[in-house]
Parts: C-alpha cells; structure tokens; sequence
C-alpha cells in the first residue's frame, strides 16, 4: 500500500464466495464488522475498511463525503474489486459514503445495504457531537492505564457499550496514549459528516436499506430522495435495534444480508 495521504487500510475475511465490502461508522473501524464478516463465511469473503482518519488509514485535512467516496472507490479498483463490482454495506457515517460511492462509481457496487441513515441531514448528529465533545475533554497525558479514561468519562457517557466503542480508538504507546482516529478534524467537520451532499446520478442496481427498530435516523422524509437516488430499494427494520444494528442484533442483521447478498 502506496503511503500517500489517501491510503486506506484494510483487511480481509475469509478466501471464498461472493466479496462483501464493510464501511463502517463515525469514530468506528473496519473491524467493527469482524464478527459478521466470520458469520457470514465461507459463502462470502469480506473487506473490512478503515475510513480515512479512522483506524489505520491515513488522516486528512479536509472531510467530505465524495472525497472520501473517492478515495474508497480507487482502493478498491487497485484490489479487492480488481476482477469486477462487489457488495458494498455502510453502516451510519459509512452509509453515506457507500451511498455516494454506488453513485460515483457504479461500476464498483453490484449490491448496496444502506444501515440506519439516510441520504439526508442526520437527525442523531447532536448525539454524537455530545459524544465526541465529551473525549475531547479527557486529558491524555494525565491517564496511566485505559481504565482511567473509561472511569473519567462515566458520568459524561453512561452507557458502558458505547464508551467501549469509543475507547477502542485510544492507544497506548511508549510516548502516553493517543487518539488513533482524528478526532480534531472529525469534531470540526461533524456538520458536514451529519450533512449529505445534493447528486442528480441514480444507481440502478438492488438496495437494501436497513433500519433499526429503536432508532431515529431512517425517517419518512427521506423516502421520497433514496427512492430517487435508488429506485430499487427494499427497506427492512430489525426490530429490537437501535442505531449500532450489527452489534445489537447480529444474528438478524446477518440473516438480512444472506438473504439480500444471496439473492438472485
């Protein structure tokens, strides 16, 4: 992988079937998907991607979704989708840009799974301005394990799971601990991520848009533009879920996608 500041990591799952791409969400990695990935072979090989400024992948200065659409789009030409279109499911953030990336570059995509977001302003931005407004005020430098900064931020962010998944991207190193995700870049530009940009190009090809049950983000409004944007879109809520519908409820969120990967 060429070091330029578009490089993107990633890493894959499984050595045969039908390949499946997995974007994942803000402050999220590729292999939020890890699990699913597994359930899902040996009937699909997966990629697991690191977004720009998340996990492994390289940060930039600037933040937009067709840039980072982009970016995802020649990673993939250069590897996993070398030999023709594969599968690609976003999940929030990672949704916009699977979105973008179906329309950008359709020859690329030969199914899309949407998970819970629209091609619309996201209703649930202020929760995670919230959410990464409350790392922000972590003093790294004063922190001697990574329980210190779970503890720290308990009253701030109750719930255990979601400090889990944040925390995932603090690491330690012989310097102290560290922000692996850009976490200035990506709390400057949340108004863009909860944005979606204006595209007059459709895509042609089966979608699958996922909801959860508990959740906010896919709204009746929205139907009217993804059905412009994606005329062949089916639309199923898994019920019990709420945003994270992978990770609540992963039994019915793999059964979904077997179902709509596998179809003919």
């Amino acid at each position: 992988m060429s070091e330029t500041k578009a490089a993107i990591h990633s890493t894959e799952v499984g050595e045969a079937g039908a390949r499946v791409v997995f974007l994942h969400g803000l402050f999220g990695q590729g292999r939020n998907f890890a699990q699913i990935a597994k359930a899902l072979a040996p009937d699909f090989r997966s990629l697991l991607v690191d977004l720009p400024n998340h996990g492994r992948s390289q940060w930039t200065e600037t933040f937009s979704y067709a840039e980072t659409a982009d970016r995802v789009a020649e990673h993939l030409t250069g590897s996993f989708a070398a030999d023709g279109p594969v599968h690609v499911v976003g999940h929030s953030m990672g949704g916009k840009v699977a979105m973008l990336l179906a329309l950008r570059h359709p020859e690329l995509v030969e199914r899309l799974v949407v998970v819970d977001i629209s091609p619309a302003p996201s209703e649930g931005a202020g929760e995670f301005e919230h959410l990464l407004g409350s790392l922000a005020t972590l003093e790294l430098s004063g922190l001697a394990r990574r329980s210190d900064a779970d503890e720290a931020l308990a009253e701030a962010i109750p719930d255990e799971r979601v400090r889990g998944f944040l925390l995932q991207n603090l690491r330690s190193s012989s310097d102290g601990f560290a922000w692996q995700a850009n976490l200035g870049l990506l709390r400057d530009e949340l108004a863009a991520i909860g944005d979606f940009p204006h595209v007059e190009s459709t895509f042609d090809h089966p979608v699958l848009w996922m909801a959860g049950e508990r959740s906010g983000y896919v709204t009746a409004d929205a139907e009217q533009e993804m059905e412009r944007l994606f005329p062949r879109t089916v639309q199923v809520t898994i019920k019990g879920a709420g945003h994270w519908v992978h990770s609540e409820k992963p039994e019915a969120f793999v059964s979904a996608l077997r179902t709509f990967l596998g179809a003919g």
